[in-house]
């Protein structure tokens, strides 16, 4: 994958596998990087700080994105705050509520206020975005990650979705609005035709943009060339003989 497609937003790539994140770093459609406590988890990492530090020294002039996993208040800005000095492309990511339903709009104010560039995520409501949008510094960057792959499972439209989301922003020009959870290539025009900013997607996603404009009829013959090359790998029979079992 070497190209945006002529695609406006841009194009963020999701992960926590340093392999691939320095691989990513190399291709210059990729506008920036984020990451999250789950994703970490699953790439089997145990030292947040230390792969962190890796991350930032490896991808020292895009901005990457770091969450905060404290659960009150006090600790999780605490915690922004360290996260913050990590590197001057960080985005300080923080949830828009704790696992308690609490609106974190007051850390949210602070930080923001005080110049830290935080990506405000796991929001899925126009009504949150408002919100948030409300407590955000108008002078201070920031992204604001709604969830729009999830608000589409539950059987919503994202795409008008996220131009509600975009207009709760109007008034804090340096707020990027980031459609986060892809499902699949398509999402990515979806995000752009909604206004979004950037688009957050794992590495299998964005690698599809290799197949923008390709010629469907030869992408028909390459499937039916799959599908007979793996029957044959695999030792496939049905006999066409009378009578045979």
């Amino acid at each position: 994958m070497n190209t945006k497609s002529g695609l406006k937003l841009k194009l963020f790539a999701d992960g926590a596998n340093l392999a691939e994140m320095k691989a990513m770093y190399q291709n210059p459609a990729i506008a920036g990087f984020t990451t999250n406590p789950t994703l970490m988890r699953k790439a089997g990492i145990t030292d947040y700080a230390a792969f962190a530090r890796e991350v930032v020294a490896a991808i020292p002039d895009r901005p990457v994105s770091f969450e905060v996993f404290a659960d009150e208040l006090d600790e999780m800005e605490a915690q922004a705050r360290i996260i913050a000095g990590w590197g001057t492309q960080v985005n300080v990511k923080i949830p828009v509520t704790n696992t308690q339903g609490v609106f974190t709009g007051p850390i949210i104010h602070s930080l923001s206020h005080d110049g830290i560039a935080l990506n405000v995520t796991a929001i899925m409501t126009v009504e949150q975005v408002a919100q948030v949008a409300e407590a955000l510094a108008p002078q201070t960057p920031s992204i604001v990650s709604v969830f729009a792959g999830r608000v589409a499972d539950t059987g919503v439209d994202p795409i008008p979705h996220m131009k509600a989301c975009r207009a709760a922003l109007h008034d804090r020009p340096r707020a990027e609005l980031l459609w986060a959870s892809p499902r699949e290539l398509l999402n990515i025009f979806h995000a752009e035709e909604a206004g979004c900013n950037i688009i957050t997607a794992t590495s299998d996603i964005l690698a599809k943009l290799a197949l923008v404009g390709k010629n469907l009829d030869e992408y028909s013959l390459e499937t039916v060339q799959m599908f007979h090359r793996d029957a044959v790998a695999s030792g496939f029979n049905i006999s066409t003989v009378a009578g045979a079992d």
